[in-house]
């Protein structure tokens, strides 16, 4: 059963359509007028910030599930920096910030502190980029995993360090550029066969839960949400949060970039609970991986002067295999799970 509960919407005789339709408990966290608001305004996001768009969704959601008890515990970032610029803060929730590498450990150690005092009801939330978990904090949070502590952790994938002047990370997509992999030579961008996985890794701890979503998916993110706050032990949630700055793209086009990597294959959006694929979010209109590369900047290296089909045929292959591996077309899942149901 998908996380997200479908919804049909109507034609209301104008270009809006939706919540307003919508009996309240249907509607989306975001559009309750008494939202938590846990990132307010006022912090120095770049305009069209991705993670910014995340965080506000998942800790609202959070809140709303946890009945308003969350802490928060942040690692070193761009969420950090441009939300806390001392003395000010745009967080209205107990907040943590303590090193870039060690935010999984500061969220079990307040887990346990709150388990040790008997407040079972106040939950612990740890956040970061992908700098601070799939690479710096990757120790950190591989031993939350393994101990099974009572923790929702989420990586806002932006897909290099953009806090530090866009320098490559463990989840840079190869061939894109950045400071540290430049457009040069006969493999432009980053390489082809390095990284890793953050949402694999997860899952082979056999955690309770595992889930990647994306800011285009509203709904769905804030179901994920609340289905892992449903739970206890730790749990994995992998948002991808386009950056306008780093990506080279325009910033109204976050929401539509974020789409497009899930519309073709580069991206899949799945739930796993204890190392089992249990859901996946199929692709509803399939994209080439083009129509994603061609609006960002990072990959303008694989169209001009000559485009490098080569390059985004490899690109291709690799979308081609996550729709494969995850069953991402109805169609092909369809006969995957007829195939599995056959005697």
């Amino acid at each position: 059963m998908s996380a997200a509960r479908q919804v049909k919407f109507y034609q209301v005789g104008s270009f809006a359509a939706g919540n307003r339709l919508l009996s309240p408990e249907l509607r989306s966290d975001q559009a309750d007028p008494e939202r938590a608001n846990a990132l307010t305004s006022g912090h120095r996001a770049c305009q069209g910030c991705g993670e910014a768009l995340g965080a506000r969704y998942v800790l609202d959601a959070a809140q709303r599930a946890a009945g308003g008890k969350v802490i928060a515990v942040n690692a070193t970032g761009c969420l950090e920096v441009f939300s806390t610029p001392y003395p000010e803060t745009s967080w209205q929730l107990p907040w943590l910030h303590s090193l870039f590498g060690n935010a999984p450990a500061v969220a079990a150690g307040v887990a346990a502190a709150l388990r040790a005092k008997g407040r079972m009801d106040v939950r612990v939330v740890g956040q970061g980029g992908d700098g601070g978990s799939v690479d710096i904090g990757f120790g950190c949070l591989s031993g939350m995993f393994e101990r099974n502590d009572d923790v929702l952790y989420v990586c806002y994938d932006n897909e290099a360090y953009m806090n530090t002047g866009v320098q490559r990370s463990g989840a840079t997509p190869p061939a894109a550029r950045t400071a540290t992999t430049q457009a040069v030579g006969e493999e432009p961008g980053a390489p082809f066969g390095q990284g890793k996985s953050l949402p694999l890794i997860a899952m082979a701890h056999e955690i309770p839960y595992v889930a990647t979503a994306t800011v285009a998916g509203l709904r769905d993110l804030e179901a994920k949400v609340h289905r892992a706050m449903g739970m206890r032990g730790a749990r994995y949630l992998h948002v991808l949060v386009p950056c306008p700055l780093g990506w080279g793209t325009a910033s109204c086009d976050t929401v539509r970039i974020a789409r497009l990597a899930e519309q073709s294959g580069l991206f899949p959006v799945f739930e796993a609970e204890h190392g089992e694929v249990t859901d996946v979010t199929p692709i509803r209109r399939r994209v080439p991986v083009e129509e994603y590369l061609r609006p960002q900047k990072r990959y303008a290296h694989l169209f001009r002067p000559e485009p490098r089909t080569d390059v985004i045929a490899r690109l291709q292959r690799l979308a081609d295999r996550n729709i494969a591996r995850f069953g991402l077309l109805p169609q092909e899942r369809a006969h995957e799970q007829a195939q599995e149901a056959a005697p």
